[in-house]
């Protein structure tokens, strides 16, 4: 079984007198150590993919499971406690909170957990320590660097054990050379086993994922692979998995 799986997902809205099929019949699945990019232009429907992927919005039609739960059926309680236990999430604009520290950002999902504040501590540090910022822990949002900021919501996103890490653009508020470096912590984590989706318009990105996804008017296009086959990256990443042949 895979780990996510989706059947004929539909997602519509509707604006004054006009319907919008945001996704129209996607169908995929998502096996458990995959690093998967989806990739599409702007209004393409791969933004709202990523939210029903991780559970933030539920489709109009079709069917999902989560690590063998059926997602269709379950309670907006039911789907908090999926987020919290089975998903990290990754942003663009990194969601930090300012007054706190860096690892009191790290333990906030545990906090809604219910767990102890020692085990939160225990945590929140070794998540730190897997993106190298375990030194930062006392410093404030403030006093890092955009990138460090981001490999904090990484920690944040990996500090509960997820299943899945979703990452949204992880990439765009960040200069080249600190996109690199967040791009080598992905590979990293997805050469240690972690199920990766990353959600990109740019195709430099997505050509160094192994698994890819194109979304185009709410449908998966066909032959993403060999539309990216020997692209040239300005990326040159350490950690990055071999390109598909």
């Amino acid at each position: 079984m895979a780990l996510v799986e989706l059947r004929e997902i539909r997602k519509t809205y509707h604006l004054g007198g006009e319907t919008i099929h945001a996704l129209d019949g996607v169908t995929l699945d998502v096996q458990a150590g995959d690093f998967t990019s989806i990739i599409g232009p702007s209004g393409s429907g791969k933004s709202t993919l990523m939210h029903i992927l991780g559970c933030l919005d539920s489709p109009t039609s079709g069917s999902m499971s989560l690590d063998g739960v059926n997602i269709h059926d379950a309670t907006p309680r039911e789907l908090a406690k999926i987020r919290g236990e089975k998903i990290g999430f990754v942003f663009q604009f990194f969601n930090l909170l300012p007054k706190l520290n860096v690892a009191q950002n790290v333990e906030l999902p545990l906090i809604y957990q219910g767990i102890s504040s020692r085990s939160r501590k225990e945590k929140s540090m070794h998540a730190l320590k897997l993106v190298g910022l375990e030194d930062r822990a006392k410093h404030r949002p403030s006093q890092l660097s955009g990138g460090q900021q981001q490999r904090v919501a990484i920690a944040r996103a990996l500090v509960n054990d997820p299943r899945i890490i979703f990452a949204d653009e992880p990439t765009g508020n960040l200069d080249s050379h600190t996109g690199e470096m967040i791009l080598e912590t992905f590979c990293k984590l997805h050469q240690e086993g972690r199920t990766i989706m990353l959600v990109t318009h740019d195709p430099e990105i997505a050509a160094l994922t192994p698994q890819k996804i194109e979304i185009r008017d709410g449908k998966i296009a066909l032959d993403v692979d060999a539309k990216l086959a020997g692209k040239e990256s300005r990326f040159k990443l350490r950690g990055s998995p071999e390109p598909n042949p």
